[in-house]
């Protein structure tokens, strides 16, 4: 019988017609953006020309200054606040939910399951449900109109913890933690020193998508900011589509402009985000 070691690697290549369907599938998921970009550069007669341009006019740092000195809308200060908020928001998320997830996954304490059990029975419950009772706490606490409002809610996710705890499982050997114990390392000696560097792939993953869904978040910003001056950007886009008649090509210019810290950070991470994709599915 022929061992495995001895087997000839298999051809993963794909044939051409799976790059042919990948390549679809991307212009389809582009175009969108393109699209966007495309009048964000061209005039009003843009939006509504049959069939639709697909050539980028030669207007967007015009469109861009319009949207930016825009009074009413302060466009610049509400980008100020998505950056602010997201970063507050990544960072208290990948701390707490690490150090959650290791809680969950190798320390042993009463109740441990059951409690495990409620986090991920949260994950079922839909945010809107919670929307008065967060706004009537909020407005308790003097926080509605701030940004500590928005930031609160997200400062630790139950997905995080679930997330975090089941990639700890598997990336941190039970062998490695009770060896630092030996040695007179505490808790957090052990959480620092051996499973936040273990867990880096994963602790990408979970701050980009973390990152990127604080930034496009829209209801409760709305909600707790849609009467102030200094709102965030999703916030101030939808002002800009406010009104007896919507100027789309500032619309889309400020879409592009509340867009690109997305792109620029998946270009940045993309790469991150798949490895820990990839050592999460092999380690389970």
């Amino acid at each position: 019988m022929t061992s495995l070691a001895n087997r000839a690697p298999q051809d993963t290549r794909g044939t051409w017609k799976t790059y042919l369907l990948l390549s679809v599938v991307l212009i389809l998921s582009a175009f969108p953006v393109y699209w966007m970009f495309v009048i964000a550069t061209s005039t009003d007669a843009a939006v509504s020309q049959v069939p639709p341009s697909v050539i980028p006019g030669s207007r967007l740092f015009a469109n861009l200054h319009e949207v930016l000195s825009m009074s009413e809308v302060y466009f610049t200060a509400s980008l100020i606040n998505s950056f602010i908020v997201a970063l507050v928001i990544t960072a208290s998320t990948l701390f707490f939910c690490s150090l959650a997830g290791f809680a969950f996954a190798k320390l042993r304490f009463p109740a441990r399951n059951a409690l495990m059990f409620v986090v991920i029975l949260t994950l079922t419950v839909p945010n809107q449900l919670g929307v008065v009772a967060l706004y009537i706490l909020m407005g308790k606490l003097g926080w509605n109109g701030t940004l500590l409002a928005v930031i609160a809610p997200g400062l630790v996710s139950a997905f995080g913890v679930f997330y975090m705890r089941q990639f700890i499982a598997h990336a941190v050997p039970d062998e490695l933690v009770e060896s630092a114990r030996i040695d007179g390392a505490m808790t957090l000696r052990v959480y620092w020193s051996i499973v936040l560097p273990a867990i880096r792939p994963a602790l990408a993953v979970l701050g980009l998508l973390t990152f990127v869904m604080a930034w496009n978040d829209f209801q409760w910003p709305l909600i707790t900011l849609g009467g102030t001056e200094f709102p965030t950007s999703m916030v101030a886009l939808s002002n800009l589509a406010t009104g007896n008649y919507v100027i789309y090509r500032r619309v889309l210019a400020g879409a592009f402009m509340a867009t690109v810290p997305l792109i620029v950070l998946l270009l940045i991470g993309g790469r991150q985000i798949v490895r820990g994709i990839m050592e999460g599915a092999v380690k389970s």
